[in-house]
């Protein structure tokens, strides 16, 4: 069963990155959509994160079949997509329509991503989180690397809209694959009012669960202020040109394989606790070569490069283990109300990284606020570094709710 979960997982990965960089597109050469649309285009994707996490997770850990949910969201997400082609086809696209897809869309995504952690626990025994997740974010990675490739592959052959069918068929597969699963979900929680109070009171008493959010919201916060400033200091500054800033970072992302394959080794060779502390510091410490990049541009892409590699190799350690060690500490009936709260927390604070980073960048400049970004970045570890968590041989147990 596992495996159809996995597979479905995959899937969606892969749609996921067309649709990454065709909506996009399809805002700029179809719609003319200037920078501010661009912006909002964003902003209507990652709002509801930030606005229905909360509730999602709460209403999710309240009913009995959340696999369902699953579904529903896939197929609701193929049929929202699906749209864009057809008004385009009828002539009758709008930036409007744009929107208010990707406002839909992405409220779909917290739905389905609350509901996976409950169905997750379903599938894998706790000694196996670590493998099942390395599997997972495994083809997440593979994703990042071919997926861009593949997209810009369709977009150029079949034009953006029409290459959103490829995502749309990619959340029917995803569909059919959840459907035929049969697999015992955990019982819904029982009692009066939603029960987000308990969530979040879960969250800020259990040491462990709060070091880790603690953690990775620090880092969310500083790398989205540098993924504000990124893109226009490559190009600005280090004088490089979109294709070849594009190819060297493809290439870089081999790294989340990298990550991928030796996670389980390193948790089996250091223990759970200090394989954490190592994502927290590899996913942000290579990107110091990013305001060191100086020189002739073959050092410059070089440089670029290995930051990019080992960057990703660190986002899939700090991935794969945290998202093991959380799934391990979470009681059964608590699963979707706590994920809506680290969605909450972590998606809610990336905007804000964003506009802090490009003020800073205006005020300071660019390359002296990516400075800023980076060191800030590694102060994550702080808060693992002090916790419980760094003395982690195996994975925990779960605290009682």
């Amino acid at each position: 069963m596992f495996r159809r979960y996995w597979a479905a997982q995959t899937v969606s990965y892969f749609g996921d990155e067309i649709s990454t960089l065709a909506l996009p597109l399809l805002a700029v050469l179809i719609t003319d959509a200037g920078p501010a649309q661009m912006g909002y285009l964003t902003a209507a994707a990652l709002a509801p994160n930030l606005f229905f996490s909360l509730l999602a997770g709460a209403w999710v850990d309240r009913l009995a079949r959340k696999r369902r949910i699953m579904v529903l969201s896939d197929v609701g997400r193929a049929l929202l997509l699906a749209t864009i082609p057809a008004a385009y086809l009828l002539d009758v696209l709008t930036l409007a329509q744009l929107y208010v897809v990707a406002f839909a869309v992405g409220t779909l995504a917290v739905l389905f991503e609350v509901s996976r952690g409950p169905l997750f626990v379903s599938l894998v025994e706790r000694r196996d989180y670590v493998e099942a997740n390395t599997l997972i974010n495994g083809s997440r990675g593979l994703s990042l690397v071919a997926g861009p490739s593949i997209g810009g592959l369709l977009v150029q052959l079949l034009t953006a809209p029409i290459a959103l069918v490829a995502d749309a068929l990619s959340y029917v597969w995803s569909a059919a694959f959840l459907a035929r699963m049969r697999t015992t979900e955990p019982a819904p929680v029982r009692g009066r009012g939603l029960g987000i109070v308990a969530g979040l009171r879960f969250i800020a008493g259990t040491p462990m669960m709060r070091a880790i959010v603690l953690g990775t919201t620090t880092v969310n916060l500083f790398n989205f202020m540098f993924a504000a400033l990124f893109v226009l200091y490559a190009t600005t500054e280090l004088h490089l040109s979109p294709g070849l800033l594009g190819t060297v970072l493809g290439a870089g992302a081999v790294g989340g394989l990298f990550g991928a394959a030796v996670t389980g080794r390193l948790t089996r060779r250091l223990g759970i606790g200090p394989t954490l502390v190592t994502g927290f510091l590899l996913f942000p410490a290579p990107l110091l070569l990013v305001p060191l990049a100086d020189g002739p541009t073959p050092v410059v892409l070089g440089m670029l490069f290995a930051a990019e590699f080992f960057c990703a190799v660190g986002v899939m350690v700090l991935d794969i283990v945290t998202g093991s060690v959380q799934t391990a500490l979470t009681p059964e009936t608590m699963l979707a109300r706590a994920t809506g709260v680290r969605r909450t927390i972590n998606y809610g604070i990336r905007p804000i990284g964003a506009l802090i980073g490009g003020a800073l960048g205006a005020a300071l400049g660019i390359r002296e606020a990516l400075w800023i970004a980076t060191v800030g970045a590694l102060a994550g570890v702080l808060w693992v570094l002090f916790s419980p968590v760094r003395r982690l041989r195996e994975l925990p147990e779960a605290v009682e709710a």
